[in-house]
């Protein structure tokens, strides 16, 4: 059985920027065994694997990892829903929902823009862990975690865009990522910055995090006094991000480019 595959990067408006994912539309149910090892194999960020319901505007949607099933992925989501746009399978939908391990998450479209609709995770303040609390001397803001995120605040975005990562640091606090961020630099165009460093997940740094925005989000609303937010992701490849947090939801959009498509064998 072969199975078709689109290679997307999303949150970016141009090849080689935002993060790859790969969406594969099986024929047939796959196992966990088999979805984990095409995971491995692309050796992406994440693979998304989508499965279509009676409803034809509704899909289930799984992630993983190249080492572990995702409880919830923005960019894979995006990359989802603009490959079920590109191939025509929705039929000009303006809207869309996926049935995912996070509950039923929605993408609409305007134009070239795919904004997800995703359940916010807030900030829990508390200290940085102690394998990463030599990391930033000086330079710690505020602190806290999530179910996911240790989450750590830095004075500024040249700290960000500036930290070499201790992956084996990082992997001892014992969450599933770091997710490191500041304010953003006046005239920078960018509200606030993130990176996103995640080894227990199989991801040394992930180029564009919309599930970070999550936890992010709402906290730049808050501090900064404002509910529409940008976000860029100083990774290597980078990342744009247009975050609006609820109080219990939090809206992320961005674009998406088709990189290649094919069938695995």
């Amino acid at each position: 059985m072969t199975i078709p595959i689109t290679w997307v990067d999303a949150f970016s408006e141009r090849a080689f920027g935002g993060n790859p994912a790969a969406v594969c539309l099986p024929r047939e149910q796959l196992d966990d065994e088999r979805m984990q090892s095409i995971a491995f194999e692309l050796g992406i960020s994440e693979t998304a694997f989508l499965s279509p319901a009676d409803d034809p505007t509704t899909f289930g949607l799984r992630w993983f990892s190249p080492a572990v099933e995702i409880d919830l992925c923005g960019h894979a989501t995006l990359a989802s829903a603009h490959v079920l746009r590109e191939t025509g399978m929705i039929d000009g939908a303006t809207a869309l929902t996926f049935h995912t391990r996070s509950g039923p998450l929605r993408a609409a479209f305007a134009g070239d823009t795919i904004e997800l609709d995703f359940p916010a995770d807030p900030v829990i303040p508390g200290p940085v862990p102690a394998s990463v609390e030599g990391q930033w001397p000086g330079a710690v803001v505020a602190s806290g975690h999530t179910d996911f995120f240790t989450f750590v605040v830095l004075h500024s975005a040249e700290a960000v865009r500036s930290y070499e990562p201790d992956l084996a640091a990082i992997a001892s606090t014992g969450s599933r990522a770091l997710l490191l961020t500041a304010a953003g630099t006046e005239g920078s165009g960018a509200d606030y910055v993130l990176r996103v460093f995640g080894p227990n997940v199989g991801i040394d740094e992930d180029p564009a995090t919309g599930s970070a925005q999550c936890s992010a989000g709402p906290y730049w609303a808050a501090e900064l006094g404002r509910d529409d937010l940008v976000a860029h992701q100083l990774s290597r490849r980078g990342a744009t991000l247009y975050v609006r947090p609820g109080k219990e939801r939090v809206r992320i959009a961005g674009r998406a480019t088709t990189v290649l498509t094919g069938e695995l064998c």
